[in-house]
């Protein structure tokens, strides 16, 4: 039998959850050449925030981000990495969380567990776009889709997670692509181009690259193993098809 939780919203205690500590999630995906992060909306509000969490009395901490992500996505075999703790005194303020249960209806007091103070953990997730099932918590109305640069304004001090997330993404893309769980293969289709891989690089480092360089540090990497030709035309222009090694 599944253990019973008290929603969140109507747990003024937070009996069933560690005090004081919560996790933020900048979860990407790849469409169209353009990388995207989910947003939860609140309706009548005004107010967008990346998708959060808590963690169970009884629950290790990463099995806490997985089962959150799975709650959000529909997904669970995900690439996630823990990056920063965010714990200013300054992203402390009660009145967004206020405004949001307000707008469903709910009266909070002073004391509701979820108008305090919380540490949080921040994660990136990288997750397949076209597999996901975005789907609001109980507090929210959607979890969208959004161009990371194109974003509304969000909560608290939830674009500066997005921008840590996105810093710690950015640093040393060879490496992360080498391990086993690479982080490129969530966000590319399994046999890709060397065009395709190279439009995520950009993507994600804000900036061109030059293509030449490009293919020659990829192949050098032994990551790649090449696949036929893709062919779309004149067997001459038809770029080689790759995926990652097993």
């Amino acid at each position: 039998m599944s253990e019973q939780i008290m929603p969140l919203e109507e747990n003024p205690g937070g009996s069933d959850f560690l005090p004081g500590l919560a996790m933020d999630f900048v979860i990407f995906g790849f469409h169209q050449y353009q990388l995207k992060i989910l947003l939860l909306e609140y309706r009548n509000t005004d107010l967008f925030a990346l998708p959060g969490g808590f963690v169970k009395k009884q629950e290790n901490l990463n099995d806490a981000a997985r089962r959150v992500l799975a709650e959000r996505t529909s997904l669970t075999n995900i690439y996630l990495e823990q990056f920063y703790t965010f714990g200013d005194l300054a992203r402390y303020d009660q009145v967004p969380m206020r405004t949001i249960m307000q707008a469903k209806g709910l009266v909070p007091t002073d004391e509701h567990w979820l108008l305090h103070r919380f540490i949080s953990v921040g994660y990136y997730a990288l997750i397949d776009f076209t597999k996901a099932v975005p789907t609001p918590d109980p507090l929210s109305d959607t979890c969208t889709w959004y161009d990371l640069d194109n974003l509304p304004g969000l909560m608290l001090d939830h674009a500066d997670i997005v921008r840590k997330a996105l810093q710690t993404l950015r640093a040393d893309l060879d490496r992360k692509l080498i391990g086993y769980d690479s982080w490129a293969a969530p966000l590319l289709p399994e046999a890709f181009t060397m065009a395709d891989l190279q439009k995520l690089y950009e993507t994600i480092l804000g900036q061109k690259l030059r293509r030449s360089s490009f293919q020659r540090k990829m192949l050098s990497l032994n990551i790649l193993e090449r696949l036929e030709k893709q062919y779309s035309g004149g067997a001459h222009k038809a770029p080689y098809l790759y995926q990652f090694k097993q």
